[in-house]
């Protein structure tokens, strides 16, 4: 699989194309890549790639951004990546390559869209190879591109073939979607957002309407965030409206909870209302359209109007006059069981290729036409696309101002569930604590995980108004969280399991002042104890052999004059001070403790569900993880005493936690610990989107990689739409939908799961789903 694949790249011909696609799709290349091979080769699914241009076109099937979001993108791509594939296979000539990039890069900075893609990458790795190319007056500002780009320095200076210069700090992932505007380098974390059409500073009113029936996850948290980043771009006001139509669901005490939700997330609306504020205009409005004619009260049943619809008939009642609707209407008010059979239809057109245009209900639907409270502009996600028609002819239709929607992506994650319905049995049935347990994706539950407010506002704006439909990793969300509180977390020292006693000779027991972050003095500082006897982990003792000068983290070097071991572990050890000693280059560094010390417990979650991805056809209840929750001891130093609850810290050479409980009644301190994006725990399992670890030697992967790619299901189903368009009915769709169905069959038979538009192959293959920007 393509997650325990190496690329084997030999010195003198470096797979330059191939190693930068994987530094690009987010991998580690000094884990993935051996830069000494015999020989060039990548092996994948039993099968063997030896040149460029096919491996960099294997790594990039784990990055989608490198082979386009969509059919049209992947279709563009390939007019030049085919080309340079048959340049390595001795068909195409460098003249013929020449001729096909030269107008392209005449007038763009890259080869088909704004951001490098895979055919940039491998046409870089061809002119790498030819010097009086990299000069030429096309092709010098997309060479000197890639080679002035910082966050691919470390891989230049690992094939060695070009001179960078030294990087400042550590290397940063490539951006793919980054526009080259003055070689933008160094890009935000921060994804494009729509300019609001009509948009005025100071008149946009956006909305946010969740139903009052639930606890929010991080999907509302999205559609809350986005708005309320249009709210303060344009200076407008953000309307929070209770959608309280349906009575069945709704409870007073979620829209207190709700209103706590967003109170966390630091959102603030200008406006409260509730859907029935405007229950009286709606009546007026919906016998508007009946005296008018546009709109008829239908008796048919729900299977017989929806056998109708499918067959694009008209209903019986269609044509009834205005007074029959009338009396019908009047029943419906006063909730007769006559009026109760009964349902109010726009008249639209029940011929039309959309669905949601054949005479569609619109008394018992949720359709909010906004009248008093103003909205300007609405953001929604893409699974209401086909209802814009709808919601655009009843404005029509009631002479009413039309908002300008705009769709954006639905936010899914891996290794959960958001439905409403699932996440309550997960509570009743005591899987989870409650609605705050930090295994839900409910805005509480994230939260008192450790996740900053801050750090979810920059993985929403992250994805800014993209409509690409998208299963997001955890570790991403962590990763963004890691950086906003990496630089302001206090370090505290705790130790796990056996520990070892350091007898340090001429030590003094002393409390001294350390700073409680080692690059920001103005977060405070701690006491720490000194003193003769020392505590250590055992796991690090037992790297210390007598004679070793070992680094203690706050202290100095210490000299080890003796190391006693039994059964093949240190049992005790005997140091002098050689705090004189300043070269820690080459030391080992531990973290220690001096009693007096306290007891405290760490809690680590794994996923709830054990799944990423549970498709359609699977009962999701049997992917439910009840063993999901692992508490552990800890020894820690006294000054952990002092963290208040909810105040997030770091356990130096562990993890960052944030406390959940002050010690309390004879009961310790707990802390959960808060993933990172990186190490084990960031998205609560080994993540498939890394390649091996540590590779050293050829060895043979195992074979797996479907090359299915998912652009030939988005490519069929393009062209089954338009199909449908035309003739539903026709011989000519109905083959097109049965190719499209046997594309996916073959998918999930290769992947394990079915497939959903934007993904890239996973499953079985183990292949990365991580998108790499």
């Amino acid at each position: 699989m393509l997650s325990e694949a190496v690329i084997y790249s030999k010195k003198d011909d470096p797979l330059y194309a191939s190693i930068l696609a994987a530094k690009f799709a987010g991998f580690d290349i000094n884990k993935s890549v051996v830069f000494d091979a015999k020989e060039n080769s990548l092996s994948v699914g039993g099968q063997k790639y030896t040149d460029d241009a096919a491996i960099a076109e294997c790594v990039a099937r784990t990055c989608l951004p490198l082979l386009g979001h969509n059919a049209v993108e992947h279709s563009q791509i390939y007019e030049f990546l085919l080309p340079f594939r048959q340049y390595y296979k001795g068909a195409k000539t460098l003249d013929e390559l020449v001729a096909l990039t030269k107008p392209q890069l005449a007038k763009q900075p890259f080869l088909v869209l704004d951001r490098p893609t895979i055919a940039d990458l491998v046409f870089f790795g061809i002119l790498i190879k030819h010097q009086d190319l990299q000069s030429a007056q096309t092709f010098a500002k997309f060479f000197n591109f890639f080679k002035n780009l910082p966050q691919i320095a470390d891989v230049h200076r690992a094939i060695g073939v070009l001179q960078v210069a030294a990087a400042s700090k550590g290397p940063e992932k490539p951006n793919a979607n980054a526009k080259s505007k003055e070689t933008k380098a160094q890009t935000r974390d921060e994804g494009k957002f729509v300019d609001l059409p009509g948009a005025v500073k100071g008149e946009v009113v956006v909305r946010f309407p969740p139903e009052a029936s639930g606890y929010l996850h991080i999907g509302h948290a999205k559609a809350a965030l986005l708005n309320a980043y249009y709210q303060k771009e344009f200076e407008g006001k953000l309307v929070m409206r209770f959608d309280d139509t349906n009575p069945a669901k709704e409870n007073a005490h979620f829209e207190d909870v709700i209103k706590g939700d967003l109170e966390l997330l630091g959102i603030k609306p200008d406006v409260w209302t509730h859907s029935s504020d405007h229950f009286d205009i709606m009546i007026e409005l919906c016998e508007k359209l009946m005296k008018e004619g546009k709109a008829f009260v239908d008796d048919t049943d729900t299977e017989t109007m929806r056998k109708e619809r499918e067959e694009r008939a008209d209903s019986k009642n269609r044509n009834n006059s205005v007074e029959t609707n009338l009396e019908l209407w009047e029943e419906m008010k006063k909730g007769t069981k006559r009026g109760q059979e009964c349902c109010v239809r726009i008249k639209i057109d029940m011929k039309h290729n959309n669905g949601a245009l054949r005479d569609p209900t619109i008394y018992r639907c949720k359709n909010e036409p906004h009248v008093r409270t103003g909205i300007t502009h609405a953001l929604r996600t893409t699974e209401y696309h086909d209802r814009d028609d709808q919601y655009y002819f009843i404005c029509d239709a009631l002479g009413l101002r039309k908002p300008y929607i705009w769709e954006y992506a639905r936010l899914n994650m891996t290794h959960t569930v958001m439905s409403k319905r699932k996440l309550t049995l997960l509570v009743d049935e005591g899987i989870v604590e409650g609605w705050d347990d930090p295994r839900l994706p409910t805005v509480r539950g994230i939260i008192r995980r450790g996740l900053t407010v801050e750090g979810l506002k920059q993985f929403i704006l992250a994805q800014g108004g993209s409509r690409s439909i998208v299963v997001m990793e955890w570790d991403k969300l962590w990763a963004f969280n890691k950086k906003v509180i990496d630089p302001i977390a206090p370090r505290y020292t705790a130790l796990e399991g056996n520990l070892v006693t350091v007898n340090v000779n001429g030590a003094k027991p002393q409390t001294n002042k350390i700073n409680l972050h080692p690059k920001d003095a103005t977060i405070g500082s701690k006491d720490v104890n000194f003193g003769q006897k020392v505590l250590l982990e055992r796991i690090d003792a037992d790297l210390m052999n007598e004679g070793d000068t070992v680094t203690f983290v706050n202290w100095g070097n210490l000299k080890l004059t003796k190391v006693e071991k039994k059964d093949g572990h240190v049992v005790s050890i005997n140091a002098d001070l050689d705090l004189d000693n300043k070269d820690f280059k080459k030391t080992l560094k531990v973290t220690w403790l001096v009693e007096p010390c306290i007891e405290i417990q760490a809690v680590r979650y794994d996923p709830v569900i054990s799944k990423a991805i549970i498709g359609k056809e699977e009962e999701w209840k049997t992917f439910v993880n009840k063993d999901s929750k692992h508490t552990f001891n800890f020894k820690a130093e006294e000054a952990i005493k002092n963290v208040k609850k909810g105040e997030i810290i770091q356990i130096q050479r562990k993890q960052f936690y944030i406390c959940d409980k002050v010690a309390e009644h004879g009961h310790p301190a707990v802390f959960i610990e808060i993933p990172d994006g990186h190490v084990k725990g960031a998205n609560d399992e080994k993540k498939p989107d890394k390649l091996a670890k540590g590779a050293k030697k050829e060895t043979t992967p195992k074979p797996s990689v479907s090359s299915l790619s998912g652009a030939d299901i988005d490519a069929q189903g393009i062209v089954v739409r338009e199909l449908k368009a035309k003739d539903a009915k026709s011989q000519e769709t109905k083959d097109a939908v049965a190719k499209l169905l046997e594309l996916k069959k073959q998918y999930k038979k290769s992947t394990g799961h079915d497939y959903k538009p934007g993904a890239t192959p996973t499953a079985t293959s183990s292949i990365p789903t991580n998108n790499g920007f």
